[in-house]
């Protein structure tokens, strides 16, 4: 009786030290599949900038078609299973809300937003690019921003 109490004890010993860091591990590896998305989102056909502003760039978000995205939101809301999606201006920094109307000078693209229980979001630095014309040349003008992605807490 005590020789099996004893394996009992060592095993269940054994199992908690095993599992101690497996609620760790899943933390981590949901972060790094945020930032993934994240990274996914800015690399797809409805962000990415594509062959419009010369050759095919990486994490480069066009923002024309965001803007178009964020009037036409209701078609894509479950498309990508995250809770939000927001495009912020780094520099220059501005907190004014984009609309079609201030299109040009805003900072925040809030292209949609869910009411549900989030993660703390996660994001990832992108090329925000755009079409400009001065003295009638047409230009691509790329600024700098974070892609930030909030991700539904499913728990």
């Amino acid at each position: 009786m005590a020789i099996t109490l004893f394996f009992v004890l060592a095993g269940m010993f054994v199992l908690v030290i095993k599992f101690a860091g497996l609620k760790e591990s899943a933390t981590l590896l949901e972060e790094e599949n945020a930032m993934l998305l994240v990274t996914k989102l800015a690399n797809s056909p409805e962000f990415s900038c594509g062959e419009a502003f010369g050759s095919n760039r990486i994490n480069c978000v066009d923002f024309d078609k965001v803007m178009m995205l964020k009037e036409n939101i209701d078609k894509y809301s479950k498309f990508w299973g995250v809770a939000s999606i927001e495009i912020r201006k780094v520099f220059p920094k501005s907190q004014e809300i984009c609309t079609a109307i201030n299109y040009k000078d805003c900072g925040v693209i809030e292209v949609f937003s869910k009411d549900v229980n989030s993660l703390p979001p996660s994001s990832n630095f992108v090329s925000l690019c755009r079409k400009e014309s001065e003295d009638g040349k047409i230009y691509d003008k790329c600024e700098l921003a974070k892609l930030i992605v909030g991700s539904e807490d499913k728990r």
